[in-house]
């Protein structure tokens, strides 16, 4: 199906419940490919030893790499060229990427201990999963006012390729993961 055929037929909702959805889906495309970063960077960063500083940089890179790869990847097998694949991951995906990074780094940060808890500590993961979750929470109305605008994921629906993880599956590893991550601090903070 042509670009200008699905334009056509599946018009970007631009209100309600349709728009939300929508927002919903590309929030859980782009934290899949936010999650994958910002896990290794992690694991990388602790595992080497780095500073906060260092490990949250590695992270945010590996973020930006890898949510923009997630998007690239259906263009580029549906036959796009690199040339017309960068445009729109870059506006796809750096807002709501550069969101989330503030978002789940900033969470990381804040809670005591957690980026020198080491990997295989608990509080790691819990306070991983965590942040994670709350950046899904954050960067979803962001998404959501981008793609009403026909910016942000409206610049992939536009192309009519539609790819990527599964919103269902990556939406109960998210709420699983905000389970764990929520349990895993109530049982630090409660000593």
């Amino acid at each position: 199906m042509g670009t200008a055929q699905h334009a056509e037929h599946h018009e970007l909702p631009t209100s309600g419940r349709e728009l939300t959805s929508v927002a919903i889906s590309a929030t859980l495309h782009c934290l899949t490919g936010c999650a994958i970063g910002e896990i290794l960077g992690m694991v990388i960063g602790t595992a080497l030893g780095l500073g906060d500083i260092q490990t949250i940089a590695l992270a945010v890179v590996l973020a930006f790499i890898f949510g923009y790869a997630l998007t690239s990847l259906p263009l580029v097998r549906a036959g796009m060229t690199i040339g017309a694949v960068v445009p729109v991951a870059l506006a796809a995906d750096t807002f709501s990427i550069a969101v989330m990074e503030i978002i789940d780094n900033g969470v990381m940060v804040l809670i005591p201990g957690a980026m020198e808890s080491g990997l295989d500590s608990l509080l790691f993961w819990g306070a991983l999963s965590f942040a994670l979750a709350v950046a899904f929470v954050i960067a979803l109305p962001v998404n959501r006012w981008l793609i009403g605008r026909g910016k942000g994921h409206a610049a992939v629906h536009a192309t009519g390729v539609h790819g990527g993880p599964d919103p269902k599956l990556v939406g109960a590893v998210l709420i699983a993961g905000f389970l764990f991550g929520t349990a895993v601090l109530i049982a630090e903070a409660a000593g």
